[in-house]
């Protein structure tokens, strides 16, 4: 059985292998790029997270919670509120946070609590309380990348006017060599954490 510290240094490599695509993504995009702090668009809404993702993040509440105990307790409360509102309609199990899975569900998801800012957004400086522990969608959204056989996609605010050809040479490979997928393996084997929940879900607990 794989100790926890080694799965948190092989998700710090993870970490720095997909900030290194996104620096590359950064520098082919140039001005075509528009994300900076107090843009908040894509921290509305629901998104899935993986069980690394929680995991990374609940590691950067704890930090931060020795760091800086009142911002730390602002976000809890900002996530077991959102809970509160939304748990009703959740797409999954309320109580465990892990969303259901099949088509229905997807369905049911992409209409639930849109319009909800993430609790770990800042409401008064846009920023991300959590930057530094933050999910994979949240580092590789904005720019051009791929992720395996996913589609490419990129943020509406950014590339406009930009052709097809022109979005297509800042595209980049988050994660080439498919270790987040291995990752999320072997939690699954260790610890019997599977499926997926959201970002309120996971600080809430």
């Amino acid at each position: 059985m794989q100790p926890a510290p080694r799965i948190d240094d092989r998700d710090g490599a993870l970490i720095q292998i997909v900030d290194a695509a996104m620096a590359e993504a950064a520098r082919r995009s140039g001005p075509w790029l528009v994300c900076r702090v107090g843009c908040t668009e894509c921290c509305m809404g629901p998104f899935p997270i993986t069980q690394l993702d929680a995991r990374r993040l609940r590691r950067g509440l704890a930090e931060l919670d020795a760091r800086d105990p009142e911002r730390a307790g602002r976000v809890r409360d900002r996530a077991r509120q959102y809970v509160a509102r939304t748990s009703r309609d959740f797409p999954g199990d309320p109580l465990t946070g892990i969303l259901a899975e099949g088509e229905e569900a997807e369905a049911m998801f992409a209409d639930f609590a849109e319009d909800e800012p993430c609790p770990a957004l800042d409401p008064e400086t846009g920023a991300c309380d959590l930057y530094a522990a933050r999910p994979i969608t949240c580092r590789t959204f904005g720019p051009p990348v791929r992720a395996g056989a996913e589609a490419v996609g990129v943020c509406e605010l950014c590339f406009r006017g930009a052709s097809d050809a022109e979005i297509a040479a800042c595209e980049v490979e988050s994660d080439p060599d498919a270790v987040e997928s291995a990752l999320l393996g072997e939690i699954e084997e260790t610890t019997g954490a599977r499926g997926q929940t959201i970002v309120a879900f996971c600080l809430a607990s």
